[in-house]
């Protein structure tokens, strides 16, 4: 246990976090996403909810501020103006630690694709339906 690191992080995580770099893509997915076949390095969170994975990483990476869009949600199929629970709790947070962003989302198999090539994938025992996003690392600027 490290002092100020949420405890859900571990080491695999907090390893990947760090070797991530600015405009680098992480995805948080949930129980229903097929995490395995993505090739990617996977870091498993079972019994995490979705949203409890992104506070905790929000806690520590920052988001690019560089781009439009730093937190992509996946679309609801058939209804792309319809916004799930999992959305606005998404929301929420990125709001949270970036009061000036928010949440956008992104068509299903594009959503999809672009996970395919993200830095890594977290997979976690989210079972709610559109429990997936992606988040673009940004920088820590000088002091």
């Amino acid at each position: 246990m490290l002092k100020g690191i949420p405890p859900i992080l571990g080491p695999d995580l907090l390893r990947i976090l760090r070797a991530m770099g600015h405009g680098d893509e992480i995805a948080i997915v949930d129980a229903n996403y097929p995490a395995e076949t993505s090739g990617l390095e996977l870091v498993r969170l079972d019994g995490i909810s979705a949203t409890d994975a992104l506070d905790a990483i929000l806690t520590l990476m920052p988001l690019d501020t560089f781009v439009d869009e730093q937190a992509i949600g996946m679309e609801v199929v058939d209804d792309p103006e319809r916004r799930e629970q999992t959305h606005l709790d998404f929301d929420a947070i990125v709001k949270r630690y970036e009061p000036n962003m928010h949440l956008t989302l992104l068509e299903r198999f594009a959503f999809y694709e672009r996970v395919n090539s993200a830095f890594a994938v977290v997979q976690t025992g989210e079972r709610r339906l559109y429990g997936n996003i992606l988040l673009k690392k940004g920088i820590i600027r000088p002091q």
